[in-house]
């Protein structure tokens, strides 16, 4: 996955964040959905530094992989 393959996805994860943290009242699906999308967001923004340490360090960033979640979760953005 490109930068900004990981960027766009980033993207569209953000976009659903906003749109339910702007209703009123989740259901309880949508709530773990937002969960789920929470994780998911660390774990790109982490690839996505991952990738550009590696460019950094005149290495291939297709080394890069996502890692779990206990891993990335609750990185500061």
């Amino acid at each position: 996955m490109e930068d900004n393959q990981v960027s766009a996805h980033i993207k569209n994860l953000s976009a659903e964040e906003d749109r339910l943290y702007a209703k009123d009242n989740l259901t309880d699906e949508e709530v773990k959905h937002l969960h789920k999308i929470n994780i998911e967001l660390d774990q790109y923004w982490d690839l996505l530094r991952q990738r550009r340490a590696l460019r950094d360090a005149h290495k291939n960033p297709d080394q890069a992989h996502v890692r779990p979640p206990g891993t990335v979760e609750n990185y500061e953005q």
